[in-house]
């Protein structure tokens, strides 16, 4: 893959000032210029040239920008747009609240930068199992295609709020948030 001429200095000056919130990336079609050697670690640290990104106001801008095109992760602003790495998912959800129990619960999940999100049916959670491991892996939407990593001591928390179903004949624990029922696996 080729590098781009530009900086991750020189994006960030691309970037419109926004009252809070994501960048509309999704109206923007910009011509794609290359990969920076920008790379995001499966535990939700942001690396430049192999260097830990250390400002968290920085990874928050940056995150922002950030959209998914199919299997492909790129920063974007009106006029250009970067191809990066994700090792796995490029946000982390390191806290999560609970309100309500039974299907009235609700389960609020915020990333390492800053994201708050309901599970419900526009912020889905899902469970990949490793084929070789047989280690659970599991997601929360954030926004467009873009998913949450949730971090491990929160699927414990999930399994402790889990209830027994039936899917297909076959015993399965799932948990209730924003009035539906997400599968976490098989017994």
């Amino acid at each position: 893959m080729s590098e781009t001429k530009g900086s991750a200095e020189a994006l960030l000056g691309q970037i419109p000032r926004q009252e809070a919130g994501p960048a509309p990336v999704h109206l923007w079609n910009p011509p794609f210029c290359g990969d920076i050697d920008m790379r995001i670690a499966r535990d939700g640290r942001w690396f430049y040239q192999g260097t830990p990104i250390g400002r968290p106001a920085l990874v928050r801008l940056f995150s922002n920008i950030l959209r998914r095109d199919g299997d492909d992760y790129f920063l974007v602003t009106p006029v250009e747009k970067v191809g990066i790495r994700v090792e796995d998912a490029p946000f982390v959800a390191v806290e999560m609240q609970v309100e309500g129990e039974g299907e009235a619960q609700v389960l609020r999940f915020v990333t390492q930068v800053g994201d708050s999100v309901v599970a419900d049916a526009e912020h889905p959670l899902r469970v990949v199992v490793d084929a070789q491991s047989g280690e659970p892996a599991p997601y929360v939407r954030v926004r467009a295609n873009l998913e949450a990593l949730i971090h491990r001591n929160l699927f414990y928390r999930l399994v402790d709020l889990a209830v027994p179903v039936q899917v297909g004949g076959a015993s399965a624990l799932g948990v209730w948030s924003g009035g539906r029922l997400f599968g976490l696996g098989t017994l």
